[in-house]
């Protein structure tokens, strides 16, 4: 199981890096767009400093992400944007029960294509 966490904490480092050009965006786009990449590297860091063997605090770490992503999304003046948060916070909800029993695949692999998702609509 450390190796499937590392493995997706290192996919996180990706998130990080393709939300990296958020401010193109209008009205208050760009703003969301920085404050998920936040999001995100706060999430990574909190995950890192929690040892694999304690699955538990990774499903609340990752609910709690769910719910930041979730609020951004309502905040977004952007329909595309706000629509594309929703169904992030939704794939991490979906996620979390996983990754409190152990199993980060999914999270893995909402991680994984969370740059497709968000970095297209923060573009």
């Amino acid at each position: 199981m450390r190796y499937r966490m590392v493995t997706t904490l290192a996919g996180g480092a990706l998130v990080l890096g393709a939300l990296g050009g958020c401010g193109g965006l209008g009205g208050n786009s760009g703003q969301v767009c920085t404050d998920t990449k936040k999001a995100f590297q706060q999430y990574v860091a909190q995950v890192r400093s929690v040892p694999a063997a304690e699955p538990a605090r990774w499903r609340e770490a990752t609910e709690q992400l769910a719910g930041r992503v979730d609020g951004l999304a309502k905040q977004a003046d952007d329909a595309d944007l706000s629509k594309a948060l929703k169904a992030e916070a939704d794939r991490l909800r979906a996620a979390a029960p996983g990754v409190g029993a152990g199993d980060v695949s999914q999270l893995d692999t909402v991680i994984r294509e969370t740059p497709a998702t968000i970095g297209k609509a923060c573009d």
